[in-house]
């Protein structure tokens, strides 16, 4: 494992904050899979509806990521996250406090724009911190922190709703968001969001915007991937006779692998450059993904972690990218862009795998989800000369 180290103490406490803000945000954003099982129970929802309440919240964090940098190069960053942290908390207690279905939706619009405020604002102030070799660093270990919290939310969501219930759940995440809120805004001073003493620097590939969106658009096909087996995993995992707990722990060790595969993948990346490794994780997602099908549930809880390991082991790899590709002036706009565009493959992919489960079956629609990631490979071959050149 290769950790970010800087002389500056404000860099390294930096990168610990939004790396906990991450953390947060991230487990805030995936213990939703635990509940919507729970709200197709209650509610007798399709996979069509479980989908579109997945799209309000994703796509609530869409639509905000690019006024989020917005507001936060007028504003101040630190103050713009912890805003945005504070209402997740009011969306999670709108949601539990009322019960209802229309209660849920409000809050999951309420905290879909407060998670809007994370990704492109806490890896902007990272970015800001560290420079040159340092930063994609330093924005893999950010990246490997959202995961941490993967791993650990969802699973402590699904032990509080089955002692207490959902609703209960909800306040007591709520109730989590407040203190991470607090932290921030205590914890950080105001960030200048890029370095000056990187404006006269020659970056890699700043100058080859094609290189961007095509990396771009890796990382919405990978996203695509990544949201679509996550809608149905918890009904796949019950349907192998899973119960409420298992269903959280299949969770947390996907989660767990993704971490691993953050960190592994970061090692693999500078060793074997991004164009393989990305070859190689998308590949492997394929066929990891279509051998969970047949398992019975014990041996496929024994797979999930390797599937984790693939599945967001990419996206560590393209994070990290990002600054070689864009200016540092520039770099809070085009992190907004690429988030955004996550956040909108992540409001849509779910509506439209849900609409096709609900058609033709959920291990036909797993199939559908797992052959999406090939799209990526001749994209990221594309994006060979890129390399080269920089």
């Amino acid at each position: 494992m290769t950790v970010a180290v800087s002389s500056s103490p404000t860099a390294r406490r930096t990168l610990t904050v939004c790396g906990g803000a991450h953390a947060l945000h991230d487990g805030f954003t995936d213990l939703l899979n635990v509940l919507y099982p729970l709200l197709q129970a209650q509610f007798g929802l399709s996979y069509a509806a479980i989908g579109a309440l997945k799209t309000v919240y994703s796509g609530a964090m869409a639509t905000g990521q690019i006024p989020s940098g917005m507001l936060a190069e007028r504003f101040g960053g630190v103050r713009v996250l912890a805003l945005g942290t504070a209402l997740i908390a009011v969306g999670y207690g709108v949601a539990g406090l009322s019960g209802s279905l229309y209660g849920v939706i409000a809050g999951l619009l309420l905290a879909g724009i407060g998670g809007s405020t994370q990704h492109p604002i806490a890896s902007s102030l990272v970015a800001a911190m560290y420079h040159g070799q340092q930063s994609r660093t330093a924005l893999g270990t950010y990246n490997f922190t959202g995961d941490v919290g993967k791993v650990l939310l969802p699973a402590l969501f699904a032990m509080v709703a089955a002692s207490l219930g959902w609703q209960q759940a909800m306040v007591v995440m709520a109730a989590l968001a407040v203190l991470g809120a607090g932290v921030i805004i205590a914890s950080l001073k105001p960030i200048v969001l890029h370095g000056k003493a990187e404006l006269s620097k020659v970056v890699a590939g700043q100058n080859r915007p094609w290189a961007y969106w095509l990396l771009f658009s890796i990382h919405i096909a990978d996203d695509l991937v990544r949201t679509g087996f996550l809608i149905f995993l918890p009904f796949l995992l019950r349907d192998k006779g899973a119960d409420l707990p298992t269903i959280g722990l299949g969770l947390s060790l996907l989660f767990a692998g993704g971490a691993a595969g953050k960190l592994v993948m970061g090692w693999v990346g500078l060793r074997l450059g991004v164009v393989p490794s990305v070859v190689l994780t998308e590949v492997a997602t394929t066929l990891l993904v279509l051998a969970l099908l047949p398992l019975s549930l014990d041996i496929a809880l024994i797979l999930l972690p390797a599937v984790g390991l693939m599945l967001n082991g990419t996206s560590s790899v393209l994070y990290g990218t990002v600054p070689e590709f864009v200016s540092p002036e520039k770099r809070t706009r085009a992190f907004a862009i690429f988030y955004t565009g996550g956040s909108v493959a992540g409001a849509t992919g779910p509506l439209l795998f849900g609409l096709l489960g609900d058609v033709v079956g959920l291990a036909t629609a797993l199939v559908a989800v797992a052959c999406v990631a090939l799209t990526t490979v001749p994209m990221v071959w594309a994006l060979r000369p890129a390399f080269r050149d920089g």
